[in-house]
């Protein structure tokens, strides 16, 4: 009898307790802001948590690509006008012989950075801010105890530029930087290979503006070499002088 009684008592005690009330329904927008104050407590612990989250969207926004709207100003300029000139001028049968641009080639050399390997890096930077392009690092091909020279060491940098990026650098080295020249009479026109490719010496990088001659510390030079789809000189030559190369006469 004992037993039921307790178990009476313990009923009753739990009839009485106050039935707690349904919470009610939360709306979208209450989810939403519910979900990102849980997500800010987690990322908060440790400090962890803000570090990754920045880390994240750096790294979106370092891989996030910017689309052309329309292509290099002076690639429309080749396919509208200097084709048609070519194929007249050079007396060709077929479009797909008139010359063209194949990839340009920007090779900074830094021997200094045998002595001094600091020179590489602003070397680097100033070689991404003139192609818009990470450069990639030369090393040397063997050793050279004359010039203190090991193998396998860095001693300068290079970049292929391609399609829109080759117009856009070719347009901005004949519009922007060789007027910038002191006592500039012209591009020497010695510079062709035999098969209608060109390389010629710049040196002094700041004759580009996206360098800033303010911060160089000491002039770089380098050389760019046009490769192109031309079979002989006469061709290749022909081919610069309408993109706008001022040759010099």
């Amino acid at each position: 009898m004992a037993e039921e009684n307790e178990k009476a008592e313990k009923a009753a005690k739990v009839a009485e307790k106050p039935q707690k009330a349904a919470k009610p329904a939360q709306t979208p927008e209450q989810a939403a802001e519910a979900a990102a104050k849980k997500a800010a407590r987690a990322g908060g612990k440790g400090g962890k948590g803000k570090d990754a989250a920045k880390g994240g969207a750096k790294t979106e926004l370092a891989t996030e690509k910017v689309k052309r709207a329309e292509p290099a100003r002076l690639r429309k300029v080749y396919e509208s006008e200097v084709r048609a000139k070519l194929i007249t001028e050079l007396k060709l049968k077929n479009v797909m012989e008139a010359p063209r641009l194949t990839k340009i080639t920007v090779n900074m050399g830094l021997g200094e950075a045998i002595t001094n390997p600091k020179i590489l890096d602003s070397g680097v930077d100033d070689l991404a801010a003139i192609t818009g392009q990470k450069p990639v690092v030369t090393k040397s091909s063997k050793a050279i105890a004359a010039f203190k020279l090991k193998g396998g060491q860095k001693i300068g940098a290079m970049v292929t530029l391609r399609r829109d990026n080759m117009y856009e650098f070719l347009d901005r080295l004949i519009t922007f930087a060789l007027p910038r020249v002191r006592d500039f009479k012209g591009v020497s026109p010695k510079g062709f290979d035999g098969r209608g490719n060109f390389t010629m010496g710049v040196r002094e990088g700041s004759i580009f503006p996206e360098t800033g001659a303010d911060k160089l510390e000491k002039p770089k030079g380098m050389n760019i070499t046009i490769t192109t789809t031309a079979r002989t000189d006469e061709q290749g030559r022909a081919l610069l002088r309408h993109l706008g190369m001022p040759f010099r006469s």
